[in-house]
């Protein structure tokens, strides 16, 4: 807290405010300080008192280069200067005037500091869930990838005529736009420190773990397809066993993207309106591609057993097993 006022008034405002002030540093204080001795002070003070106007650039100032992330809050023209300077300067809307406003990034309509609050909450869960929806999308593209090669490779049956890319992107593409959009908040997401300001969405370390689902989900669903075709299989049957196998394994996916802390399980209890229609639908669309004859012909679909289920339901779940021990190993690095 900055003010003009005396330091047992600044420190009388800052109890009832729930604001540390053990240490009040006044403006006079400040006035006596090199800019080194400043950046020591700032980080083990919350309260200053008796500041001047040109001071509240110079404690700004001093936050920065002491690596913090820095917000102002401000409504005279007197602070101007601080909120043009500060990370993210925030403006009262009702009360402030137009210098401040035009100084700032935000603007609070309703000058209630618990907006701001709010805002934060929101901001970091709608950047977490499009980091969710951009990691899934390319970990769900690289067995869809692998198992349009693997044919070719290998002489077995076909997977993919266009029926089924089109199928999976009636899937993928309302997991990306609607499903990770209504995920609640990570339950850590106001006790995370501020982002580097040069920090990307997509950082290498994203993009290796999307590149580990992806391999990892090839793998099991190219095994489960290999299987499948040295157990004797038609083309029809192998397809099928293998085309189940991925929109398993595409679930898994979505589960182990959905949160960063809660285990793929305990995220079925999770509730999202969303992913339970997208889910619905697409297995309902699957039973009845495997048991209409125009839709089995439609897919090129062959017979499916029971025990084809099995081998397709374990395959997703020792995928989303492993990938829940890797993330948390990628934790830290993916909440960054």
């Amino acid at each position: 807290m900055i003010t003009g006022d005396y330091p047992q008034t600044a420190r009388a405002i800052a109890a009832r405010a729930g604001i540390e002030n053990g240490t009040v540093l006044t403006g006079i204080e400040i006035r006596q300080m090199d800019p080194a001795a400043l950046r020591t002070a700032v980080r083990r003070t919350s309260v200053f008192a008796r500041i001047m106007p040109e001071q509240k650039l110079q404690l700004v100032q001093a936050l920065s280069a002491a690596g913090e992330v820095v917000a102002m809050t401000g409504d005279g023209v007197n602070d101007a200067p601080a909120l043009k300077a500060a990370d993210i300067g925030i403006a009262m809307g009702s009360r402030g005037t137009d210098v401040a406003r035009e100084a700032s990034s935000l603007v609070l309509l309703d000058d209630d500091f618990g907006s701001i609050v709010r805002t934060v909450r929101l901001g970091r869960r709608i950047y977490d869930n499009l980091r969710k929806a951009m990691t899934y999308i390319l970990a769900v593209h690289v067995p869809i990838a692998g198992m349009a090669l693997l044919p070719l490779l290998t002489g077995l049956p076909i997977v993919f005529w266009p029926v089924h890319i089109a199928f999976l992107e009636m899937v993928i593409d309302p997991v990306c736009s609607i499903v990770f959009e209504a995920e609640r908040e990570e339950t850590n997401v106001m006790r995370r420190p501020p982002r580097r300001p040069d920090s990307q969405i997509l950082s290498g370390s994203v993009i290796t773990w999307s590149l580990l689902q992806g391999l990892l989900a090839f793998a099991l669903v190219a095994c489960t397809y290999i299987a499948a075709a040295r157990a004797g299989g038609t083309d029809t049957e192998v397809r099928t066993v293998a085309f189940v196998t991925l929109v398993l394994a595409n679930f898994a996916l979505i589960l182990v993207n959905r949160s960063w802390s809660v285990h793929p399980i305990r995220q079925l209890m999770r509730p999202n309106r969303a992913l339970l229609w997208v889910i619905a639908v697409a297995t309902g669309l699957i039973a009845l591609a495997m048991s209409w004859a125009p839709a089995t012909a439609l897919f090129r679909f062959g017979a499916f057993r029971w025990q084809d289920l099995a081998l397709a339901a374990g395959a997703a779940l020792i995928l989303a097993a492993v990938l829940d021990l890797f993330k948390a190993a990628w934790r830290r690095r993916l909440a960054g």
